[in-house]
């Protein structure tokens, strides 16, 4: 199967507006000023690492983000503890208007079934949404079950019972991943449906695991286990992971390529495509589980200048920091996309504050 390219890391036209930020805002001294915090989905959280390292060492700011969970760091966002939330499900119109708050994607990611068997190498393993979603159900129960093996012929598998992994905490990758599986199985979307958090099937072999973190070093450490975990999880703690069948029927690997196809699929005109879904889009070589994580902000913040100062830090991480995505697996924003988030900054940051949010040299 021939693979795509994966977007160009070429980013001078797209974020021409983006590019003088750092010179116009005003600045923060990292010394003598409280870190700023955020606190959110775990998706993002290698990324976010990352880039607040490099953007310390080279600005002297300190950026403090706690993976607690995407509804965990909305809810500190809107109780005021936190200067900006994270979450890889996109809150609704409502829920922003409640917490007062604008949202907009930082970095893109895929989430993949990872596997502890003894023998399987990464992309080995065939799996399907409606198998995946009879395993969580528990009606697939050992990985020797005939649904297992017509796909898998080669493999050899044992009669292993299946200890599935999932979330305990309310969890964007728990929404993506039953998402997901909502659109593969009936029996899932009327039983179990797509959530944060979820009433999991009872009778199941299960250990319930904190974070993607939690969720990778369960799978690592628990024979015959599946989980599901962002992408670059499953890289850190070497992984196994599954190749799923996609939109199109196709088998694919997990990698940034087939996140990538996923990514180029999707269309990127307006504000509101932002928000959309990237799940179980078409195209041959699609992964069939991708999202963008998403970057919330309150627009009328209680202390302007830190919301400043974190911009100018987003602004540094989607121009600058994007090679430092690539290298963890994640995906840069298309150009197209960070277009509409120099959009979004301006028309919500701007509107809302009265102009004090957005430096009238960029008013442009």
């Amino acid at each position: 199967m021939n693979k795509i390219a994966a977007p160009t890391m070429n980013r001078r036209d797209a974020m021409a507006g983006l590019a003088g930020l750092a010179a116009a805002w005003p600045a923060f001294a990292g010394g003598g000023e409280a870190p700023l915090r955020g606190a959110g989905a775990t998706f993002p959280y290698p990324v976010y690492a990352r880039w607040a390292e490099a953007y310390q060492r080279a600005f002297g700011v300190q950026i403090d983000y706690e993976p607690v969970g995407s509804g965990a760091g909305v809810e500190r966002l809107a109780g005021g503890h936190v200067d900006f939330g994270a979450s890889d499900v996109p809150l609704s119109p409502e829920e922003l208007q409640r917490i007062g708050a604008m949202q907009f994607p930082s970095v893109i990611g895929g989430v993949v079934p990872v596997v502890n068997l003894s023998g399987v190498r990464s992309g080995q393993l065939r799996l399907t949404g409606p198998l995946l979603a009879d395993i969580y159900l528990g009606k697939v129960s050992k990985w020797n079950d005939p649904a297992i093996t017509r796909l898998n012929p080669d493999l050899g598998l044992q009669s292993s019972h299946i200890t599935v992994v999932h979330r305990a905490e309310a969890s964007g990758t728990t929404h993506l991943w039953s998402d997901f599986l909502a659109r593969s199985s009936t029996a899932w979307r009327m039983n179990v449906g797509v959530g944060k958090t979820l009433a999991w099937p009872a009778g199941v072999i299960e250990v319930a695991a904190s974070g993607n973190e939690g969720v990778a070093a369960a799978v690592q450490r628990t024979r015959a286990s599946i989980g599901y975990v962002e992408y670059a999880y499953a890289s850190q703690h070497h992984l196994s992971t599954a190749s799923l069948r996609n939109h199109d029927g196709q088998f694919v690997t997990a990698d940034p390529l087939s996140f990538a196809a996923a990514a180029v699929q999707a269309r990127w005109r307006e504000e509101a495509d932002l928000q959309q879904s990237l799940i179980d889009l078409p195209g041959p070589q699609t992964w069939p589980v991708v999202s963008a994580s998403h970057i919330v902000l309150r627009t009328r913040p209680p202390h302007p200048e830190r919301t400043l100062a974190l911009l100018k830090f987003l602004d540094w991480a989607l121009t600058q920091g994007q090679p430092l995505a690539a290298e963890l697996g994640y995906l840069p924003l298309p150009d197209a996309a960070a277009k509409l988030v120099e959009q979004a900054w301006k028309t919500s940051l701007r509107t809302a504050s009265g102009g004090s949010l957005w430096p009238p040299a960029l008013s442009r």
